[in-house]
């Protein structure tokens, strides 16, 4: 016997016992009115989104038409994940897996595009999409930060997965966006605590006062928030009598935004207590300046 005719042998007895065994689950499925062709079709029913015998180029060129024609960004991602399912192995499959995890960034469906996104840094850490695939990861951290009344769990996570894309992919054009992104993030992180030292400022708590508009000098430098941490430092310290401290905050201040409105209020309080603004060199205010070369 060759072994063509032997091979078609084994096939034609595996395929005899394929059929038997379907045939004994149908006979074990309960009788409810319906006929065997009915259970056999509830049986094998397909999945709807499923596209098993179209081409992998086919389906993801579908995806791309449904995107960007169509604007159907859900039917689209339907698409790209067919192509994922039914031929992953091939370099289509790597392509719609972004396009997917796009597709979900579009629609406002955040976790799904980071599963997306980090199953394809993950299989593809090499590829040359990968920085805008940790770019999409970090986006959707970003677009999820709340308003400073809440929490701020969410900002501390974008922050790290925009440090993320500038970590990994510090020459790509992502790193420039996630830079700017990261400014907002800090923002919102500094805005918090000026929220927070403005009801103890407001309480007449000085030092829990002075301890947040601290974060926002040493911490967050860089934001719009210091202009009116030194304000506040200077009315804080003020209000207690700490007047070195009062006017070195102004100073200070004067010196790195002379225009700003705050500097006029601080320059205000500190001249209603017969003083000027003068600045020592030994107050941490000084020192946390002069660290970051804004002094």
């Amino acid at each position: 016997m060759s072994v063509q005719r032997g091979m078609r042998g084994f096939h034609k007895t595996v395929a005899q016992r394929l059929r038997l065994a379907v045939s004994l689950i149908l006979l074990a499925l309960p009788l409810s009115g319906c006929g065997t062709g009915a259970l056999w079709d509830k049986f094998f029913a397909k999945d709807p989104d499923s596209f098993p015998d179209e081409p992998a180029d086919k389906l993801y060129n579908e995806g791309l038409y449904l995107m960007n024609e169509k604007k159907d960004d859900k039917a689209a991602e339907k698409k790209f994940e067919a192509v994922d399912r039914e031929h992953p192995y091939s370099d289509w499959a790597r392509k719609s897996l972004l396009m997917s995890a796009y597709a979900s960034y579009q629609q406002g469906d955040y976790d799904n595009c980071i599963g997306s996104a980090t199953r394809y840094v993950t299989l593809h850490p090499g590829s040359p999409d990968a920085a805008y695939a940790q770019y999409l990861i970090a986006a959707s951290q970003y677009d999820q930060i709340p308003d400073i009344s809440r929490d701020q769990g969410r900002t501390e996570k974008a922050m790290a997965a925009l440090q993320e894309v500038v970590r990994k992919y510090p020459t790509s054009e992502y790193a420039i966006s996630a830079k700017a992104k990261l400014e907002g993030a800090r923002d919102q992180l500094a805005g918090k605590e000026m929220a927070i030292g403005r009801y103890y400022l407001q309480k007449k708590d000085y030092i829990a006062a002075i301890n947040r508009f601290k974060t926002v000098v040493t911490r967050y430098q860089t934001t719009r928030e210091v202009e009116e941490a030194l304000e506040r430092l200077t009315e804080a310290y003020m209000a207690m009598g700490i007047v070195g401290e009062a006017q070195t905050a102004a100073a200070v201040l004067g010196h790195n935004f002379p225009d700003s409105r705050w500097y006029k209020d601080a320059y205000n309080l500190v001249k209603s207590g017969g003083l000027e603004p003068s600045e020592n060199q030994g107050s941490w205010i000084s020192r946390a300046f002069k660290k970051v070369g804004l002094g």
